[in-house]
């Protein structure tokens, strides 16, 4: 049964979809067999691996118009990734799920028809703490929150902490922290005080491997590819490669 890990934070801006779409594409191309579900209604991890966001998805799964299966996509550039992509119709979901009695367990059920097909299934959550990200964090077995080396990036951390803890007690008992990641670094004073106060304070779920920033990333996108096939020699394809081999390191030690 493949491990499935949301990403997650509120604060938009945070390198949460760049960090969706590069360590499932690095993981793909070490050889495992990924599925990447977008489920944010920008459908920007959709696009940004070259994906149509006009085509049916993660939506129509969701309110029981198709199954996964009709939906998912194979990427032409990295032959072990597929995508469970997303569409700007997401927009209406939150609605649409608090009026069902099954309304917290919809993307749980679409991804466990899936679930055995995959080493890892990664869901880019929207920036916000709706119901299709409650969703997704139902659906997971763990969370990887993205943190940005910035002056507001403990900012609203404390809910999404206590939405987990919410989830973990109501919703899914099962569910754990993957762990948290730093995001778009630069060396500068207050990135350096950022990343010690993350530490000091999350330990060991604090991840070793650093993102820093970089024009590739960047760039990449709009190419609709990882940035290890838009420039693999960049300083953002190098971290991402990190974190890729970091995650695996800490995902063997917890077996």
């Amino acid at each position: 049964m493949g491990k499935i890990v949301a990403l997650a934070n509120q604060k938009g801006g945070v390198g949460k979809t760049t960090t969706a779409i590069n360590l499932a594409a690095n993981l793909a191309i070490m050889g495992k067999k990924i599925l990447l579900v977008d489920a944010d209604p920008q459908a920007n991890a959709t696009s940004g691996l070259g994906f149509d966001i006009k085509n049916d998805g993660i939506y129509e799964c969701i309110v029981g118009k198709c199954s996964a299966t009709d939906v998912i996509e194979q990427s032409a550039e990295v032959k072990k990734l597929h995508v469970l992509p997303s569409s700007i119709n997401l927009v209406g979901a939150d609605a649409e799920l608090a009026g069902l009695a099954d309304g917290h367990f919809r993307m749980k059920k679409v991804l466990e028809e899936v679930k055995d097909r995959y080493d890892y299934i990664f869901i880019d959550c929207s920036p916000s703490l709706g119901f299709t990200t409650v969703n997704a964090l139902v659906a997971a077995d763990s969370v990887l929150i993205p943190v940005q080396c910035g002056y507001f990036a403990l900012e609203g951390l404390g809910k999404l902490l206590a939405t987990i803890k919410m989830v973990k007690s109501k919703l899914n008992p099962a569910l754990e922290i993957e762990g948290f990641l730093m995001t778009m670094y630069s060396r500068s004073r207050l990135a350096n005080q950022v990343t010690f106060e993350v530490k000091e304070h999350f330990k060991h779920l604090t991840y070793d491997t650093i993102i820093v920033r970089s024009v590739r990333l960047d760039e990449a996108p709009s190419h609709g590819v990882p940035v290890i096939l838009h420039d693999a020699a960049s300083s953002g394809s190098k971290c991402y490669m990190e974190l890729a081999k970091e995650f695996l390191r800490r995902n063997r030690k917890g077996k």
